[in-house]
């Protein structure tokens, strides 16, 4: 066996006797654990070393995809949406979320020969990238004017004097010359070309591999790029070229590590992780935009307001995840956290897995957003022991604002609302979103 599907926050230990719980080779164990002690600036914030049964353990944080070790050993990391996910619901959840962050929009689940349940996850964005490029294949590739310099058996272009003298004096049938060529040897191609070279090295599927060497053939005339980033800056889509658009966004994520979160390092073993956080926002974001009534609006990352001032200068930006308007007013702040809640666990101690720096960091974004009188809301994943919304949290000092917890439910893509009279007038209720929501049978609620 050459892989492992774990879920976040699970601990893996080193495969001999008597080990307990999942397990990894050893050499892959030993890379493992000489990154989570790595304390560089490159070192990953997505390991940690811990102890499981009285092993050394490496656990995984809040990150998600695949982790490959330079030997070859795929780890992949699928996000906890409650106790009895199953690897497959929780792959397309996955998938399905990933659409709304930026960089991988290009990602298309809706065809018929959707495997991706199945198929694990860096296969799956081989497969997408191989797509991509097979669609511009069938639109044909993009030539250009190619400055080149060539020792010719006949005058082309402009004769470069100094380089005749130097290498043709006694030669008078050559013609030193620099000349215009229209060739398809132009950046966006040689990325692509070298995209496709490391795709052949990746994947593991007989039918990726073969489509890839195909697609690798059509670019032969083409030289692999030989200074990506470079190349990278030279990308110029001209009129009409607008189906590459979605090959080389592949291309460039494919040669700079495969991810917003860049696994690479000094070891070359390229990963592909996404901080669940930030992927749980962006889902929530471009699908509450939605939920929204006519006269409100929907605006992520804002920072108009400071926590201090200090010598005419504003200091420490706040930065809540979303903010709703209406015109020029703001109505709702909210903050989303990729935490998995516990409905039952209502009591002093466990305080339903609640984190008191999340409450804190929302009690100064209500009194700076909303002058310390309306309602601020923390928005938390669905999950079967969190399935309503929590009772209102009320501020002893600040009687104007109170705190909502509420659950999303990632199968249906809305927010669930409590028996208020402000949220239900800036979110459109349940019953009128329901007839939207789309059937999603491998996704969890």
């Amino acid at each position: 066996m050459n892989s492992l599907t774990i879920f976040e926050f699970d601990k893996v230990v080193e495969a001999k006797a008597g080990a307990v719980g999942l397990a990894v080779p050893r050499r892959v164990f030993a890379w493992l654990d000489m990154q989570s002690l790595r304390n560089d600036d490159d070192a990953p914030g997505w390991l940690k070393p811990t102890h499981l049964s009285g092993q050394r353990a490496i656990q995984v944080t809040s990150y998600v995809g695949v982790i490959r070790a330079p030997c070859g050993f795929q780890i992949e990391v699928l996000p906890k949406t409650g106790r009895n996910t199953s690897p497959e619901e929780a792959r397309a959840l996955l998938i399905e979320m990933l659409k709304c962050l930026a960089g991988f929009r290009h990602i298309k689940t809706a065809n018929a020969d959707l495997v991706a349940e199945r198929m694990p996850l860096l296969e799956i964005f081989i497969q997408q990238f191989l797509l991509a490029v097979g669609s511009l294949v069938k639109r044909g590739l993009r030539s250009d004017y190619v400055a080149r310099q060539d020792n010719l058996f006949a005058l082309r272009g402009r004769l470069l004097v100094a380089r005749q003298i130097s290498l043709n004096l006694v030669r008078r049938d050559r013609f030193f010359t620099e000349h215009d060529e229209f060739s398809q040897n132009r950046a966006e191609n040689r990325l692509i070309h070298t995209a496709l070279r490391h795709v052949l090295a990746l994947c593991r599927s007989q039918e990726s591999q073969r489509v890839a060497r195909e697609l690798s053939f059509v670019f032969s005339d083409v030289p692999p790029s030989v200074d990506v980033a470079q190349d990278i800056q030279r990308i110029r889509l001209d009129r009409g070229m607008g189906y590459y658009e979605s090959a080389l966004d592949w291309a460039k994520l494919i040669l700079q590590g495969l991810s917003p979160i860049s696994g690479m390092g000094s070891h070359h073993a390229p990963s592909l992780l996404f901080p669940m956080e930030a992927v749980f926002e962006a889902y929530v974001e471009k699908h509450l935009a939605r939920q929204l009534r006519a006269d409100f609006v929907l605006k992520a990352q804002a920072s108009s307001q400071h926590l201090v001032a200090h010598d005419d200068q504003r200091w420490f930006r706040l930065k809540p995840d979303l903010l709703v308007k209406q015109k020029q007013t703001t109505r709702l702040v909210l903050d989303t956290k990729w935490k998995l809640l516990d409905a039952a666990k209502k009591n002093g101690r466990e305080k339903y897995q609640l984190s008191q720096a999340d409450f804190y960091q929302l009690y100064v974004y209500g009194h700076h957003y909303l002058d310390g009188t309306g309602d601020i809301v923390l928005i938390y994943p669905k999950t079967d022991t969190f399935t309503e919304p929590l009772p209102v949290f009320d501020f002893p000092k600040a009687i104007g604002m109170r705190l909502w917890v509420l659950p999303f439910c990632l199968k249906e893509r809305r927010l669930k609302l409590p028996a208020s009279l402000q949220l239900r007038s800036v979110f459109v209720g349940e019953s009128s979103k329901a007839s939207q929501a789309e059937d999603f049978n491998a996704v969890p609620a």
